[in-house]
């Protein structure tokens, strides 16, 4: 099977994957489990590679997948998770053919002894930029 069930139902997965794809979106860095994680890694590198297409068509593929949260920055301005991978996070990975995500152990869970991980984007593109 080309993909991990996550002992949930398809509509389950789905919602489950769309919330974390989300969440990493708007707070670029997310702890959840090993297998999650890895599940995670192929949606969002798909959406960041969307992201640098940056065409109507490309916008409304991530916009399926997306949930509409909206933001506020810094300066006050309010931006939804969307406009934040177009404009904030695919730019970061121009010149990047791949591999957006970094994916680093922390240990296992106290309660049911799940390997923890924290998924985040790749802090190399900005640094390759400044060099």
């Amino acid at each position: 099977m080309a993909y991990r069930k996550l002992g949930r139902t398809s509509d389950q997965r789905k919602a489950m994957l769309r919330n974390l794809a989300t969440s990493l979106i708007v707070n670029e860095r997310v702890v959840t489990t090993e297998t999650r994680a890895k599940e995670l890694r192929k949606i969002v590198d798909k959406l960041v590679t969307l992201g640098k297409r940056g065409d109507l068509s490309a916008r409304r593929r991530a916009g399926e997948t997306l949930y509409n949260v909206h933001l506020e920055t810094e300066d006050g301005t309010e931006i939804d998770a969307l406009q934040k991978l177009f404009s904030d996070i695919a730019p970061r990975f121009e010149d990047r053919q791949g591999g957006y995500t970094s994916i680093k152990k922390l240990g296992a869970r106290r309660g049911d002894g799940a390997e923890q991980v924290i998924i985040e984007f790749v802090e190399g593109a900005v640094a390759s930029e400044e060099n």
